[in-house]
């Protein structure tokens, strides 16, 4: 699983029939570091499974385990956001949901 931060929202006007419905967002993925979370630069573009907004930190699976969540065994999806992050534990304190 991907730790990561809503950053906008994809418009695809002519798309597969399969992910017709679906909303697209971009992620950047987040390190968790012990002087909390850091920006590494790089982005997916997920279909959103929790209705997740711009500026949310959230939970994103690929590839197969992106396939196996309910409705997605049949469409062409590689990344698929299957939570938003409430609060964050780690190296022995809570971090901070900002982004350095």
């Amino acid at each position: 699983m991907i730790l990561g931060l809503v950053k906008g929202h994809v418009v695809s006007s002519a798309k597969v029939d399969a992910l017709e419905g679906e909303k697209l967002l971009i992620v950047e993925i987040l390190a968790a570091t012990p002087e909390g979370l850091q920006r590494t630069q790089k982005h997916l573009v997920c279909i959103d499974g929790v209705q997740a907004g711009e500026g949310e930190l959230v939970v994103v699976v690929q590839g197969s385990s992106a396939r196996q969540a309910p409705g997605m065994d049949q469409m062409p999806v590689d990344a698929l956001i299957i939570g938003i992050v409430d609060s964050l534990q780690a190296f022995g304190r809570s971090l901070q949901k900002k982004v350095a």
